[in-house]
Order: C-alpha cells, then structure tokens, then sequence
C-alpha cells in the first residue's frame, strides 16, 4: 500500500480507497494525488471513524485528470454512483414534480373563432356565435398538470418545485387567475355541460365552447409569462386590455378582465414579492447538531417563493473531517463542506440557477466546475440583502426547523439502533437482529449485591429474557469480581457449546446466541475485567464495550471504552447512538437496583428466610420481627432470646437460630 502511495503523480485527480470486500470504503479529489493521500497514512489518526477507515483500506484507485474543477465533477459523479461509506452523501430521492402546459394543436383559420353555445364568449374583443355541428377539440385547449417523470420536448414545463403540494398550489394559481383547464381529454371530450370549476369560476368552461381557441390561447400565454416572472407586465396588459374593453362599452368582457387582475394582485401581493428581478435563485441554508445535518433547499422561480425541501446527509462529521487539507489553505467549516457536497452532488442532475444564495461560502473551484459543467454563469452570495436576505433567514429557520424534527424522530428506536450499528461499525446485516446484553451491579456498602443483565433486542427491551445474579462467595463491595462472576455464569455454557461446535462443525439445535454487543456499566477496571472473562472462554473481545461516565458524571459526556485496544470514543451528547447505550445501561441499572433493594429488603424486613422456616407463620414471623427490629436483629439473637418470643418454643427456637446461621 504505501509503496502505491509513494509512487503516485504530484497532479490533480480522484482517489478511491477499497476494503477487503472490494467495498469503496471513500472517494476523494485531489489538487496533489501524492500529498493528499500520503497525509492519511502518515498522521494517527486515534480511534476515530478516519482512523478504523484507515485501518480497513487494503487497495486505492487513482484516476488523474486535467485540473480542480473536472476532479470536483469526477469526485461527486463516483459518490453518486458508488455510495462509499464514510462520504458526505445525500441520498437520491424521488424526482422533482414540475407544472406541466401540454402542447396546443395549431389553429387554422376555420378554427380560431369557433363557439359551440350560444352563450357570449370572450375572444379578441368579440362576440362570437355558436357554429352548428362542431364539437370543441381538447388539443386546441392546453391542460395544466402535475407532472413527475421525463421531460417530453412537445410539452411546456415549468419548475422544478420543491414539492406535490407547490405544484399543486401552482395549478389553484393557474385556475383562479386565468382559468385553465385541469380536466384529462376523455372527461373534456364527453363534457355537455360545464363542471363544478366552472360555476366556481376556476374553469373558463372551453369543453362546452364558453370560450375561443383563441383567448384561451391568451390566457395560457399570460399564464405562461406569469411563470417566467413577467407578472407586473401581464396585470399591466391585462388592465390595458380591460380599459380597451370599457372604452368600447363591452362591460361583460371588462369585468371578466377586471376579476383577473384582482386575483392577480392579490396573489402577488401573498407572494410578497419585492423584487422580481430575481427571476430563478436557490437558497441553502445548512444547519449542523448532535451530528446531524440539514440542508433547507428554498427554490424561486419566476420571481416567486415555491416553497423548500430539506435534505439529510448521511456522515456528517466524519466525512466531512476527512477532507485534510493538504494545499496549506485553513480547513474549511464543516457547514461550508456539507455545502459543497450538497451542491455538487445536486446539481449534476437538476438544472442549476444563474444565483445561488448560501448560509456559508462555497468553494469557488465548485462554482467553476458548475460553470464547466452545465454552461450557466452560477454566482453565489453568501451575505445577501433586502429580499435576498429575507429569503435566506426563512431557509435557515426551515433548516433549524427540518433538523429538530429529524433529531426527533431519531428518538425511535431503529433510529437509535441505526445510529448505534454506524457509529461503532457493527457487522450487522439486519439491524433489527442486533442483540445487546448489558451487565451492572448493585449493592449497599456489599450488602444484597446484585448483578443484572437486561437485553436489547428487535429494536427494544425484552424484559423476559431479564436475569438477575445473587453474587456470592466475594469480599463485599468488590464490583469487579462481582463483573467477573456474572459473566462467567452467563457465558460460560454458551462458549463451551460454541467451541464444540467449532470443533465437530455442527451447531446443536437450540444453542443460543452471543449478543453482537456486551455493555458493561463502567470505565477500565470494568472492562479490563470482562476482558480477562472473555479470553479465558475464548469470546471475540470487539464485542465488549464500557461505558465509562464523564467528567463529574454528567449524563451525556460518557465515553465508550472497547476491550480490544480500540480508542475510547464519545459519541457527543446529542448523539443518537449514545442515547440508546444511555437507555439499556439505565435499564440495567433499574434492574439491578430494585433487585438488591428487593432482596435487602427481604432480609431487614421479613427476610424470605423466616417464611422458609417450618412452623413460622404471619403471626410468629410479626412477632420476632417485632421483638427484635427485623430479621438482622434475630439473626443477631440466640437461641434462649428467641425463645422469649411468645409462641416460640425452645425447640423451635433451636431451629430459626440454625436457619439464620
């Protein structure tokens, strides 16, 4: 391996780093090939997920090229398609929907001014009247639609949307002001009366001929320049158009103009728009907590606010760290990095904006890369103003908002457990079979102690598979021979048959399992202990893990200490991981305490061990207990001064001292 290293080019170009598996474990660009990647094997890089990254890498791929933007452009086009483990990468979702205006049929002459009612339809300013024996064309009258799919060039299609629901909102649009048609062809071409839209007055009813191929041709094409942006130019045509019409005393088609330019306004005036001139802008907003990520996608299109659409990286931190600088330059945010890879990883199927409004910088060999890449001058400002900058604040709420609610949502368990497998690397093909048994003890100043062992499995607690462990036969208080008997009774048969097993290559029916993970409620000396358990009996030692409490054992600063060499790890305090080793370890910690509790209680109060004792009944055993303060005060006793006891004789007296000694 570091013979490849030291024979790679001091040039630009992408690397890829392959495990055992033949898995692609990263994907990275490079300014310098030799030095970018050499840094990885030259720093320690600890117990980190760099460092087990490092530690699985058996081959490396190397692929120069001819400068910074096309390896930016080679580097995400591989994370897209290969999906290596420890990238910033962002997970293809479904296809943005799009407002779709199909394709007009060409109108010839005959067909322009054709009415089918005797109704007043509104055309070029004209009357027109019902023509006898022709039926209304669907292809004359454009439909607006919600559309998700492939791009058809006959088509007119504008978006894309952040979501259904702003397309959907697009197409109310399109109904109140200019009153397009929604309806599919078949139910169009059966129509002999108009809808419900059109006693709504959301539907200019062309199915019936309320209106002419012609002006519905105008309104598609206001709508059309509407969506381009044009809106101020559409309502100061349309009021020119309805002024023409007064002045003419055609008051019908006046009004009907003026109800449009009044829902016009109105709409313009719940967009909010302060400045149209900015026709189509993203806006990226990234939020950054508990080792999680949110990237607020805002779109503007037409000069108008479509709504956004959060975006979850997976291997925020991790991956993002993984990107050393080697050009001398300070590393850059973690935000700006999560930026950068959302950018360059979104736009390579998505049509990219002339202006990008950013929470952090981007890279400016990206924006030359996009430049490259899609033929548009993408500029991106970091600090906007006026409407811009109202734009940016809402992204980042959203974004705040987006993350809040995700980190939420991680409170379920498989999202714990998801969390758990990625952070410590477990082998576990089906999350929902991961087994974690966890160990604690309980006593008071070594009375009662109590060993618990609670399970963690199918995503939660199975309170029947629970055990409690009388621990004897120890100097009391010496938790670590408490940890050393526990394990041995719990997996000592279990290793036994396992290595049988090894042995003649056959599993006997109904051998249990080891867990894929042993948590033990402590730091070193506690691990030290089960490890010494598990080398005696042979057990893989990757599967122990303590959890070691932090500084003045504060919930959350807790740090995971591995029995087989590995660094101590601390998850962070917001960590869905740590959530789930802080739920089963206080699991086991209530088991176990409110066993010894129960069993101290047993002996102080009633003792169990009286209740054994022939010839004790509720009566004899109150009396004793009364007599002497509890069952430690007849235990203290002899046998004349239990026989004082009324109901007590000398020989059953002989036999409770006997019992409790």
């Amino acid at each position: 391996m570091l013979s490849d290293v030291a024979s790679l080019p001091a040039l630009p170009g992408v690397y890829r780093y392959f495990d055992a598996q033949g898995q692609v474990l990263y994907v990275g660009k490079a300014i310098n090939l030799k030095k970018r990647v050499s840094s990885y094997f030259q720093k320690n890089h600890g117990g980190t997920r760099i460092g087990h990254m490092v530690s699985k890498i058996v081959r490396l791929e190397t692929t120069v090229v001819r400068s910074e933007a096309e390896a930016l452009l080679l580097e995400n086009n591989l994370i897209k398609t290969l999906s290596p483990k420890y990238n910033i990468l962002f997970r293809d979702d479904k296809s943005y929907p799009y407002l779709k205006i199909s394709a007009p049929a060409p109108l010839s002459s005959d067909t322009k001014e054709i009415a089918v009612s005797a109704l007043p339809i509104r055309a070029t300013g004209q009357l027109s009247t019902q023509t006898p024996g022709v039926r209304m064309n669907a292809d004359w009258f454009p439909l607006v639609s919600y559309y998700r799919g492939a791009v058809e060039k006959k088509n007119r299609y504008y978006g894309p949307y952040p979501s259904a629901w702003a397309v959907k909102e697009a197409i109310l649009l399109m109904q109140k002001v200019f009153k397009l048609r929604t309806c599919e062809d078949s139910v169009f071409s059966n129509r002999t009366r108009p809808c419900l839209l059109y006693q709504i007055k959301r539907c200019s009813g062309p199915c019936v001929g309320h209106i002419s191929p012609t002006a519905y041709a105008q309104d598609v094409a206001d709508a059309e320049r509407f969506l381009n942006g044009d809106a101020q130019e559409v309502m100061l045509e349309l009021e020119k158009r309805m002024m023409a019409h007064a002045d003419k005393l055609e008051f019908e088609q006046a009004a009907e103009l003026r109800n449009q330019v009044a829902a016009l306004s109105n709409v313009l005036h719940q967009q909010s728009v302060d400045n149209v001139s900015d026709r189509d802008v993203d806006i990226l907003a990234v939020k950054v907590q508990g080792g999680r990520a949110c990237v607020n996608l805002a779109m503007v299109r037409g000069g108008r606010h479509l709504g956004d659409r959060p975006y979850f990286p997976v291997q925020v931190l991790d991956g993002a760290g993984m990107d050393v600088e080697d050009d001398g330059t300070p590393r850059r945010s973690v935000e700006s990095q999560i930026l950068d890879a959302f950018i360059a990883q979104h736009y390579l199927n998505v049509p990219v904006p002339p202006s990008l409004v950013v929470s952090n910088p981007v890279d400016k060999g990206l924006l030359q890369a996009l430049i490259l890449q899609t033929g548009v001058k993408v500029s991106a400002e970091h600090h906007p103003r006026g409407q811009r900058r109202v734009w940016q604040e809402m992204a980042q709420t959203n974004a705040n908002l987006q993350l809040a609610r995700l980190l939420s949502e991680e409170g379920s368990q498989q999202a714990r457990t998801r969390a758990l497998v990625e952070a410590l690397d477990l082998l576990i093909d089906n999350q929902d079979e991961l087994r974690i048994e966890c160990f604690d003890i309980s006593h008071t100043a070594g009375e009662s102690t109590q060993a618990s062992c609670v399970v963690f499995h199918h995503h939660k607690m199975q309170n029947a598979e629970y055990r409690r462990y009388k621990i004897t036969d120890i100097t009391p208080g010496d938790d670590y021979a408490a940890m050393r008997q526990v394990l041995l009774r719990r997996y000592s048969k279990l290793a036994e048959v396992l290595q049988e097993a090894k042995r003649s290559g056959e599993t006997p029916p109904g051998t249990g399992r080891l867990p894929d993970l042993v948590l033990v409620d402590g730091g070193k000396g506690q691990v030290s202990m089960a490890r010494e358990v598990f080398t005696q009996l042979g057990l893989d030692l990757s599967l122990i893990v303590g959890v070691e409490k932090g500084e003045g054992r504060r919930i959350g600063l807790e740090e995971l200490v591995f029995a087989d060499g590995r660094e101590k790890v601390y998850l962070g305090k917001d960590s869905a991981a740590l959530m789930l080793v802080a739920q089963i370890r206080d699991e086991a910690h209530r088991f176990a305490i409110t066993g010894m509790r129960a069993a101290r209680a047993k002996v102080r109060m009633d003792g169990g061990r009286l209740e054994e004792i022939p010839g004790i009944g509720p009566k004899r055993r109150a009396r004793l207990l009364q007599r002497f303060g509890g069952v430690r005060g007849v235990a203290l006793a002899s046998a004349d001064d239990i026989a004082t006891v009324e109901g007590i004789s000398h020989e059953l007296a002989e036999q409770i001292y006997r019992a409790l000694h």
